[in-house]
C-alpha cells in the first residue's frame, strides 16, 4: 500500500502556471503590393527553392558548398545550438527521478568485560537502491523550465537556419562584387588602351600644327586619370577576393570551375513572394523570436511556482547482512521514505523581483516578434520593387550606352577632322566609360536584389 501511495504521489500531474500563450497579431498588411498592384499569392513558397536553383553558376555553387562546411561564424551557430541542446536535456532530467544504488560495508572491533577484557569484531554489509531528493512539480516549476529550454533549443536552431540562410547570400553577394571589381578592370583597361590611342593622335596632330598644347595636356591628363582608375580598380578586386575568402573560410582552391561573365551571370528573378502570413512560417529569424517569446511565457510560469511549497522526496529500499555473500536475499529489508517540504515565507522581495523581469522580458520577446515580422515584411516588399525597377533600369541604361557609343564614334571622327574640340571628345568619352560603368553596377545590384530578395523570403535552407 505504501508503494502505491508512493507512485500515486510521485506522477502526479503538476497543475501549470503558466500564462496562456497567445501570439501577436502580425502588425502588417494582408498582400504584398507593388505600385499600388496586389502581389498574387503563389503555392509554391520561396523557401521551397534550393540555392542550387537559384544559383547557376558551377563556381558560385562550389563556393557556397565550401562555405557551409568551413565558416567560422556558421560553425560558432551550430555549437551553440549543441550547447542549448545539452540545457535543454540538464533541465528535463529534472523531471525524472535519480535513480541511485549504494553499497556500504562498516568493520569495527570493540572491547568490553572490564578486566578481563574481551575483544568482538563487528560487520555490517547494506546494499540501497533509493531516489535522492526528488521534486514533485505539482505547481509545475520543473516543467516549466524544461519546457522554457526546449524553446530556447528551438530558437537556437532557427538561428543556425538563419545563419546559413545569411551565409548564402553574403557568399553570393560577395562573389558579384568579386566579378564587379573584375569587369570594372578590365573596363578600365579597355578605356586606358583607348585614351592612349586618342593621346597618340593628339600628338600627331600637334606635331601637324592641327591643334594646340592646350589638346596634349587635356590628353595626357585623361591618360593618367584613366591609369588612377585601374589602380584603384585593382585594389578593389584584391579586396573583394579577401572578403570572399573570408567567407568561405579557407582559400579559394584553383580547381574550381570557371565562373561566368558578370554580364552573363543568371539567377532565378521570378521569386514567388506568396502572402505576408507565410512569412511566419518560412523566415527562421521570425520563428526564432516565436520560440524566445514561448520561453519568456514559460518563464513567467517559472516564476510563480517559485511563490509555492516545494516538495521533495527522497527513498530507499535494501538489505542489511552481518555477511556480504548473503546480502541480496536477507531476510533484514530496509526501507525509507523522507520527504521534504520547503516553503517560502521571506525572500526580501526577491521572487517578486523574479516575476516581474520574467514579465517585462515576455513584453520584451512580444516587441522583438512583432519587430521581426515588420522587418521581414518591409524587406521582402523593398526586394519587389527592386525585382520590377532594376529591369526597367537596365533595359535604359543600355539605350544610354548605346547613344553614348555613337557619341564617341562621332566625336572621334570629328576631332580627326578638326571641326571638333578636343573637350567635346574628351567628354564624350568620359561619358561612354561611365555609361559602361553604370551599366556593370546595374547588373551587380540586379542580382545583389534577387539574392536579398531570396533571403527576405526564406530561401537558402535546402
Amino acid at each position: 500500500m505504501h508503494y502505491i501511495v508512493f507512485i500515486m504521489v510521485l506522477f502526479l500531474s503538476a497543475c501549470s502556471l503558466t500564462p496562456e500563450m497567445t501570439k501577436p497579431a502580425a502588425p502588417v498588411p494582408e498582400v504584398f503590393t507593388v505600385n499600388g498592384q496586389t502581389i498574387p499569392a503563389s503555392t509554391n513558397p520561396t523557401a521551397e527553392i534550393g540555392w542550387r536553383e537559384m544559383f547557376i553558376d558551377k563556381r558560385l555553387q562550389a563556393l557556397i558548398e565550401l562555405a557551409l562546411i568551413n565558416n567560422r561564424d556558421l560553425r560558432i551557430a551550430t555549437l551553440n545550438v549543441e550547447a542549448v541542446k545539452a540545457q535543454y536535456g540538464i533541465e528535463r532530467s529534472a523531471r525524472v527521478p535519480s535513480v541511485g544504488l549504494s553499497l556500504d560495508s562498516t568493520r569495527q572491533r570493540s572491547v568490553t568485560g572490564g578486566d578481563s577484557k574481551v575483544s568482538q569484531i563487528e560487520e555490517q554489509n547494506s546494499l540501497n537502491v533509493g531516489i535522492s531528493a526528488f521534486e514533485i512539480d505539482l505547481f509545475g516549476r520543473a516543467r516549466s523550465l524544461s519546457d522554457a529550454a526546449f524553446a530556447r533549443y528551438l530558437a537556437s536552431d532557427y538561428g543556425r537556419q538563419a545563419a546559413q540562410i545569411s551565409l548564402i547570400s553574403s557568399v553570393s553577394e560577395a562573389y558579384f562584387s568579386e566579378q564587379l571589381a573584375y569587369e570594372q578592370l578590365k573596363l578600365a583597361e579597355d578605356t586606358l588602351a583607348d585614351w592612349k590611342k586618342s593621346l597618340e593622335l593628339t600628338i600627331q596632330l600637334r606635331m601637324a600644327n592641327q591643334n594646340s598644347a592646350l589638346d596634349v595636356a587635356q590628353a595626357e591628363g585623361q591618360v593618367a586619370s584613366a591609369e588612377a582608375i585601374k589602380i584603384a580598380n585593382k585594389r578593389a578586386l584584391e579586396q573583394a577576393r579577401n572578403a570572399l575568402r573570408q567567407l568561405v573560410g579557407s582559400e579559394i582552391p584553383s580547381d574550381l570551375p570557371e565562373s561566368d561573365l558578370l554580364s552573363d551571370q543568371s539567377v532565378n528573378t521570378s521569386l514567388p513572394a506568396g502572402l505576408p502570413s507565410d512569412l511566419l512560417l518560412h523566415r527562421p529569424d521570425i520563428l526564432q523570436a516565436e520560440q524566445n517569446l514561448i520561453a519568456a511565457n514559460e518563464d513567467i510560469g517559472a516564476a510563480r511556482a517559485a511563490y509555492f511549497p516545494r516538495i521533495s522526496l527522497t527513498t530507499s529500499i535494501g538489505y542489511v547482512s552481518q555477511d556480504v555473500r548473503n546480502l541480496v536475499g536477507s531476510d533484514f529489508e530496509t526501507w525509507s521514505i523522507a520527504p521534504q517540504v520547503t516553503l517560502p515565507i521571506f525572500q526580501g522581495g526577491r521572487l517578486d523581483a523574479e516575476l516581474e523581469l520574467a514579465k517585462v522580458r515576455k513584453s520584451t520577446s512580444i516587441a522583438e516578434y512583432e519587430k521581426a515580422i515588420q522587418v521581414a515584411f518591409k524587406e521582402v516588399a523593398d526586394g519587389l520593387v527592386g525585382s520590377e525597377t532594376y529591369q526597367l533600369q537596365t533595359i535604359a541604361q543600355k539605350r544610354a550606352v548605346s547613344a553614348a557609343e555613337k557619341r564617341a564614334k562621332l566625336s572621334a571622327l570629328r576631332y580627326k577632322a578638326g571641326v571638333e574640340r578636343r573637350l567635346e571628345l574628351l567628354d564624350s568619352q568620359r561619358q561612354l566609360y561611365l555609361a559602361k560603368q553604370t551599366l556593370l553596377e546595374l547588373k551587380q545590384q540586379e542580382l545583389n536584389n534577387a539574392v536579398f530578395l531570396y533571403k527576405a523570403l526564406g530561401g537558402g535552407l535546402k
